[in-house]
C-alpha cells in the first residue's frame, strides 16, 4: 500500500484523524480504524474521519465517521466543523457544504479559527431518535443510581441529557457505557449529563457511544441546549461549557440548531502499514 497521509485535528479537544479518500478509496475496517484510534499504540483520536467524493452535488465531500470502536456514526458536530474549516481554506472561501450521514449540514466561517455549521432541526420524535418504545422525549422514563428523567434528541445521533445540581459529582466514566447501551436504545445512546450555571450558560459532560468520554461533544451540547429549552430552564442560545472549552449554541426560531466554536490541527504525518493490517 502507498503511504496513507493523514491530519489530526481537534475542535476542543474533541480529536480526529482525517484521512483524504476523495482521489484515491480508501478500505478501513473496524480492526484497522481501532488500531489508529489507540491512543497508545496508534495516533489517537475519538473519532476517524474519511473525506469522500460527495454523493449530493450540493456538497464539497461526504465526511464519513467511525468511532474510535471501529463503528460508523451518521454525525459529529465538532468533526463537521473541522472539515468545514479544511474546505473554506482549500477552497479560499468563506462557507462550505459538508455532506454527512445525517444530511447535508452548511458552515461559514466565524473569525480565525472558528466556525459556525448549521446542524439542522433536532429531531424529537421517540421513532426518530430512536427510542425502543413509546414515550415523552421530554421526561425519558430512565434512572440509573444519581441520573433520572432525562430528555431525548436527535442531531442526526441520539442523545439523552441528564440535569443535575451538581455536575463535578457525577460519575459518568460509571454510569455512561451502562446507559449508553440500555435496552431502550436501539441504536445505543449519547449520554449527556448538564448543570445550569446561568439562563445562558450550561455546563456539561458527555459520553459518547463508541468513544467514551470527550472533552467535548459538538452535538451533545447542541441536544442539552434544546432539552434545557424545551424544560423552560434557559432560553434558545447558551454557552456550552465542556471539559476542553465552550461552544456557542443557538435553537433559532426556523428550528434549526447553529453551533459556533474554534477548530486546530494539532500535526500531520502518514500512517504506517502497521496500522493497516
Amino acid at each position: 500500500m502507498s503511504p496513507v497521509p493523514f491530519i489530526k485535528m481537534h475542535g476542543l479537544g474533541n480529536d480526529f484523524v482525517v484521512l483524504d479518500a476523495r482521489a484515491t478509496p480508501l478500505a478501513f475496517d473496524a480492526a484497522a480504524t481501532r488500531a489508529i484510534a489507540d491512543r497508545h499504540t496508534g495516533i489517537g483520536c475519538d473519532q476517524l474521519i474519511i473525506l469522500e467524493p460527495p454523493r449530493d452535488p450540493r456538497a464539497q465531500l461526504f465526511m464519513a465517521i467511525r468511532n474510535a470502536d471501529g463503528g460508523a456514526v451518521e454525525a459529529c458536530g465538532n468533526a463537521t466543523r473541522c472539515i468545514a474549516d479544511l474546505v473554506m481554506r482549500e477552497r479560499h472561501t468563506e462557507t462550505a457544504t459538508i455532506e454527512t450521514g445525517a444530511g447535508l449540514i452548511s458552515a461559514r466561517a466565524a473569525g480565525p479559527r472558528r466556525v459556525s455549521v448549521d446542524m439542522g432541526p433536532p429531531a424529537l420524535d421517540w421513532r426518530a431518535i430512536p427510542l425502543a418504545r413509546q414515550c415523552d422525549t421530554a421526561h425519558v422514563p430512565l434512572t440509573l443510581g444519581p441520573l433520572s428523567d432525562p430528555v431525548a434528541t436527535s442531531m442526526g445521533n441520539p442523545h439523552v441529557t441528564f440535569f443535575v445540581p451538581d455536575l463535578a459529582a457525577i460519575d459518568l466514566a460509571t454510569l455512561g457505557p451502562i446507559l449508553e447501551h440500555d435496552a431502550l436504545f436501539p441504536a445505543r445512546a449519547n449520554i449527556g449529563v448538564a448543570q445550569i450555571l446561568s439562563p445562558a450558560r450550561i455546563r456539561l459532560r458527555v459520553w459518547e457511544r463508541g468513544a467514551g468520554l470527550t472533552p467535548a461533544c459538538g452535538t451533545g451540547a447542541c441536544a442539552a441546549l434544546v432539552a434545557a429549552a424545551r424544560r423552560g430552564l434557559t432560553g434558545r442560545q447558551a454557552e456550552m461549557v465542556a471539559d476542553g472549552g465552550t461552544l456557542e449554541i443557538e435553537w433559532r426560531d426556523d428550528d434549526h440548531v447553529i453551533m459556533t466554536g474554534p477548530v486546530a490541527v494539532s500535526f500531520t504525518g502518514t500512517l504506517d502499514d502497521s496500522l493497516l493490517r
